[in-house]
């Protein structure tokens, strides 16, 4: 990490030795970072030429930046080395990745307005530079897009990719053409897609370089496809995906170092682009509904990110840690695991504290978690509250309709708010004007309908609703909303007297259920079994079943006392603000544990 800078005297054997020592402590297993900055700092008491004490200014705040919380200090080292380093001539690399890392660190403490200027400054001054300048536009227009603001990121893009052509950096261009497939809208990005699948195949060049580039594409690709909804259409590419990531881990960086400096450039590090893999594959596990495979890749990414984060504070794996807690937290609270989930959600609750800028992205999916966790302990009133939150805090459009159909199902438990169901339910039509392209965010919203058609006794009503829901996941094998789909049509049979049919129904939703494994559906559907065959004249089988529900019941129950009787609970109040640092205990669950159905 620390190079010896050319000096035009001899180099001093201070200075080489400081620096060796600070090496050797930087890179002790484990690190002894206080050691490491004490001979940096050391430096300075020998008065070094200006080339020698910018570097080590960036040096001290890269230290400072990537393994302490002390980012008002590595902010000051950063902010000398970006001033040192632009009165120097031909002192690019320290320019440069100063002002990458001071940008950074200015997000990371949501200084946005400071972060923008230093980075058009750096941009405008790096032209002779392909690496840096190619990186630094990267850069910015990653900021652009957390803002989203798509158009001046595509924007940057565009200049990227056409700074990449006349330099000649194929590899780099593409990387920017794939970007720039952001701002257009699901319907359009199949075609461009499609190019963009045929180009990076036929690409001609270095090993690592095409496959760093498949990697980029299929992530792009995979993630399309989710947004989307399409879990099923999905797999094709996510196997490829898998498969390339596997094929990357083999090959070695430095095995053909390119010959086009603006070639150097990188995406995303290979160790990142591994824990990236294993997270958009946990995020179709869970939107398949299948769970244990969910939970075994977040396992092994979460595994990853905690011996990446012992070296590397990079913002990036904490943003892929708190997406990881997301969706694991889903998963945890259909397979009746409340108390865990409630942990969890405290766990992003610290992440976010530490990251003002994490908390910003992430608020609204923190306060819908909460939304969610206090639908499975009955705590309406606060599940409201928590999803009214959320749609205050998110302009992303998914998010949004997630939401919406979550507190939809919330207004019919309650079963006395029908002007706000009414209102909800006309911003998600299913069958006119839907508001965004998800096809699984489609089919819930059918299934919506359906339970609230049922619950107003509108049998009829109901059936068409959850027929399409069934059509609709079945094509994309959405097994959760398959599971509850039927479930639904099960119980509808049964009140119409149609035990055969309902069965026909129940039957295949436990076994889904089981395999999932859904908890709510399986208790939902035990009930129902042990029912149809005592009406059926089924004793044996009414026993089992009668079995099977005091058992989901049991289980259900135990985890509903020990969530409730946790100190994260109160979480359960919090709706503004940055998250609460402690916790009162509880004296014991504040909630009824409801019935299922």
């Amino acid at each position: 990490m620390f190079k010896k800078t050319k000096i035009s005297l001899a180099p001093e054997s201070w200075y080489l030795a400081l620096l060796g020592f600070a090496e050797h402590f930087r890179t002790s297993s484990p690190p002894k970072i206080r050691l490491c900055v004490h001979c940096l700092q050391a430096v300075f008491q020998f008065k070094p030429p200006q080339r020698v004490e910018a570097r080590t200014h960036l040096q001290l705040g890269s230290v400072l930046y990537h393994h302490t919380k002390n980012s008002e200090l590595a902010r000051s080292h950063l902010e000398k080395a970006w001033f040192i380093s632009q009165q120097i001539p031909q002192f690019e690399d320290v320019k440069f990745e100063a002002a990458s890392l001071l940008s950074e660190l200015y997000c990371q403490q949501n200084l946005v307005d400071s972060a923008k200027p230093l980075l058009r400054k750096a941009i405008q001054i790096s032209q002779q530079t392909p690496y840096w300048h190619c990186r630094l536009l990267f850069q910015l227009a990653q900021l652009h897009t957390l803002e989203k603001d798509l158009v001046s990121a595509c924007d940057l893009l565009g200049v990227g990719a056409e700074y990449a052509r006349v330099v000649g950096s194929e590899y780099t261009r593409y990387c920017n053409l794939d970007l720039l497939l952001m701002e257009r809208k699901l319907g359009e990005v199949h075609p461009l897609l499609t190019l963009c699948g045929t180009i990076v195949e036929n690409w001609q060049g270095n090993p690592i370089q095409k496959e760093s580039l498949r990697v980029f594409f299929l992530v792009l690709q995979v993630t399309h496809y989710l947004d989307a909804g399409q879990v099923k259409s999905v797999k094709p590419c996510l196997k490829q995906l898998q498969q390339c990531i596997q094929t990357i881990s083999t090959l070695h960086d430095d095995e053909i170092l390119p010959s086009n400096p603006a070639d150097l450039f990188h995406w995303l590090p290979k160790e990142h682009m591994c824990v990236l893999v294993y997270l958009v594959t946990v995020m179709h596990s869970m939107q398949a509904g299948y769970l244990e495979k969910a939970q075994k890749y977040t396992d092994k990414a979460l595994m990853q990110l905690e011996k990446l984060k012992m070296l590397d504070s990079s913002p990036i794996l904490s943003t892929f840690q708190v997406i990881l807690l997301e969706h694991i937290i889903m998963c945890r609270l259909v397979t009746g695991h409340k108390a865990t989930a409630l942990q969890e959600i405290s766990q992003v609750c610290q992440l976010c504290q530490q990251s003002p800028r994490l908390f910003t992205n992430h608020a609204a999916q923190l306060h819908t978690l909460l939304g969610l966790y206090c639908i499975s302990v009955n705590c309406m009133d606060n599940a409201e509250a928590q999803f009214t939150a959320a749609l205050r805090l998110t302009t992303h459009q998914e998010l949004w309709a997630f939401i919406v159909t979550n507190l939809a199902s919330v207004y019919i438990r309650e079963g006395n708010r029908h002007q706000e169901l009414y209102s909800l339910l006309e911003r998600i039509n299913p069958d006119h004007n839907f508001p965004v392209s998800s096809h699984c965010l489609r089919a819930a919203a059918f299934y919506i309908r359906g339970l609230l058609s049922f619950f107003q006794g509108r049998y009829n009503e109901a059936k068409r609703f959850l027929r399409e829901t069934l059509k609709m996941s079945n094509a994309e094998d959405l097994n959760r909303l398959t599971a509850c789909s039927l479930v639904l049509l099960g119980h509808i049979f049964y009140v119409l007297g149609n035990h055969r049919e309902s069965n026909n129904m129940v039957v295949p939703a436990m076994q889904l259920a089981s395999k999932i494994p859904d908890m709510s559906v399986q208790l939902w559907s035990s009930a129902l079994l042990k029912d149809l065959n005592k009406a059926l004249g089924n004793t044996i089988d009414a026993h089992e079943a009668a079995q099977m529900h005091q058992n989901f019941s049991q289980q259900l129950l135990q985890d509903h006392i020990a969530a409730c009787s946790l100190p994260e609970h109160n979480l359960i109040s919090w709706t503004d603000g940055p998250p609460p640092g402690q916790f009162q205990a509880q004296n014991g669950p504040t909630s009824s544990l409801a019935s299922l159905l």
